[in-house]
């Protein structure tokens, strides 16, 4: 396709499928189910670490959680007692357990007990936890009280996602099989998740599928959630060229949809997705 053919294509796509329709049967669902920020920001992170496998399972094993949570997933985290703890033991999610569980529900505890969001988490120019040693890019310093204001934010989702994951395991007691479950750039995993999340969280349009309700981080400089349906039809179209799958296809993809949209380059996410899943392209 030439170049505007395939712009056009791709938004008619994006429209189509950036839809309220779409909301029932993807992991999205999940975080819908809340209107408080912070309960729609803990199962959406929820949805999106557990987005593998068939989405009616993930979407089953996420209302399983929840309930367990009597869905109320911020007051769980900040107010559980030990034997609200009890309720979670034995919850599993292909690789994912109890154990990962517990230490997700400790980080959110801690996390929420300073800040009011998890916006907060991904912003590396900021206080995160006083007088807690945090490893970043190899060198071990202390949290200075600076605080990262909107309009000053210069950082790239790169840097935010290796921030996020020396942050999310910046707590004594972080079990080491926990870590397969939070990926980053550093690692050279395409963070599907995590983008995922991030674009639920970040994106906001007339639509009503992503939720928009962070402000520092900013939809231009999202990165593309490269997953298997996604890659594959981005490679059909001649959007990727990359061999391999890693960071660096998310960024060339996104690099690419940036010449279509450079405002909001993933919202074509919905488009690639929605044609992999198709499986008629």
């Amino acid at each position: 396709m030439q170049f505007l053919e395939l712009k056009n294509f791709l938004d008619r796509k994006a429209e189509q499928y950036n839809h309220p329709d779409f909301i029932a049967n993807d992991p999205v669902c999940i975080p819908h189910l809340f209107d408080k920020k912070q309960d729609i920001e803990i199962a959406g992170f929820f949805a999106a670490v557990l987005a593998w496998g068939q989405r009616k399972t993930i979407i089953s094993k996420c209302r399983d959680l929840l309930n367990r949570m009597d869905n109320a997933p911020y007051d769980f985290v900040l107010n559980h007692n030990d034997n609200d703890l009890k309720r979670l033991l034995h919850f599993k999610h292909r690789t994912f357990n109890d154990t990962d569980l517990l230490y997700f529900i400790s980080f959110f505890n801690m996390h929420y007990s300073r800040f009011d969001s998890l916006e907060q988490a991904f912003l590396p120019k900021q206080e995160v936890v006083p007088d807690v040693c945090i490893k970043v890019a190899e060198v071990v310093t202390y949290a200075a009280p600076e605080v990262c204001l909107a309009g000053q934010l210069q950082v790239s989702i790169e840097q935010s996602l290796n921030y996020f994951r020396q942050y999310f395991f910046s707590l004594d007691d972080f079990p080491h099989r926990t870590k397969k479950h939070i990926s980053s750039p550093q690692q050279k995993s395409t963070c599907k998740r995590l983008n995922m999340f991030l674009r639920w969280m970040v994106r906001a349009d007339h639509n009503g599928v992503d939720f928009g309700i962070w402000d520092r981080l900013k939809p231009k400089d999202l990165i593309c959630p490269c997953d298997v349906h996604v890659d594959r039809v981005g490679r059909l179209l001649g959007l990727i060229n990359r061999k391999q799958t890693d960071w660096l296809t998310a960024v060339e993809l996104t690099a690419r949809l940036k010449e279509f949209d450079p405002s909001d380059p993933v919202k074509y996410d919905f488009a690639l997705f929605g044609l992999g899943v198709e499986k008629t392209f």
